[in-house]
């Protein structure tokens, strides 16, 4: 562990080096003392001490400046501290972090399993033969949700795309206007189908196709597009650039295809 955790003058004394580092030349000991939480004569001692061992050098009244042993210090205890916390973010909370998948078959809590994404959800097997894996922390039957944490290994999938197909508006034929073959063709092979705008759910219903959501079209289908589904959303004319700039903000693989 860094030596700026393992006590609290230390840690002090990190904290008052780095303020004066970012304040120097003139510093302000009442200020350091409110953002570090001690006293001005704290302060004014971790000063003194800072001094006597060649981190902080006076120039003058109030005025210190950190020497180049200062600053090698703050750039180690920095390093260390940094690597303590990448440590507990991807190794200690990431071990912690429960998340819920559908059971592919019965479990049992403690059970290991491995995880795969079907459909855009996450789906847990019983064992550990997978590319990723986890433990369950509840019980479940087939079909149900399960509890898993404890994840390991990566979750082979690759991304999905997006066709966006364009519906004419009403003053130029609507859903009158439209290819229903292509597009009851596109919709048949998609995981996913989505409208934006009522000629584009009017087209939908018409072939069979009702979109499962028909607002925020375009956020919705980057968010599945980026869990492996393939999604198509039909869009009228006019609102196809709200559409494609939701994709692009999601970094959306999409093609434009109708009128």
């Amino acid at each position: 562990m860094t030596d700026a955790l393992a006590d609290k003058r230390t840690a002090s004394r990190f904290r008052i080096l780095a303020e004066i580092a970012d304040r120097q030349p003139a510093v302000s000991q009442g200020e350091i003392a409110d953002a570090v939480g001690v006293t001005s004569q704290a302060v004014s001692e971790y000063i003194r001490e800072l001094v006597d061992d060649g981190l902080v050098e006076k120039e003058g009244r109030s005025r210190y400046r950190v020497t180049k042993e200062g600053v090698d210090w703050l750039f180690r205890e920095a390093k260390s501290l940094r690597r303590y916390v990448d440590h507990v973010t991807d190794d200690v909370l990431e071990s912690l972090q429960e998340d819920a998948a559908v059971a592919v078959e019965a479990i049992e809590a403690g059970e290991p399993v491995s995880l795969s994404l079907q459909n855009g959800l996450l789906h847990a097997t019983p064992g550990d033969e997978g590319p990723a894996t986890g433990v369950a922390t509840t019980d479940a039957e087939a079909g149900t949700d399960v509890g898993v944490t404890g994840f390991e290994g990566v979750i082979d999938m690759a991304p999905g795309t997006v066709t966006v197909f364009q519906v004419p508006p009403v003053r130029a034929g609507g859903s009158r206007g439209v290819d229903e073959a292509a597009l009851a063709e596109l919709c048949s092979a998609a995981d996913l189908v989505l409208a934006s705008g009522v000629e584009a759910v009017v087209t939908l219903r018409g072939i069979d196709h009702p979109p499962a959501v028909a607002a925020a079209a375009g956020e919705v289908a980057a968010e599945a597009a980026g869990r492996g589904q393939e999604v198509v959303v039909a869009v009228t004319r006019d609102e196809v650039g709200r559409v494609t700039d939701a994709l692009r903000d999601g970094e959306t693989e999409y093609v434009v295809e109708g009128n």
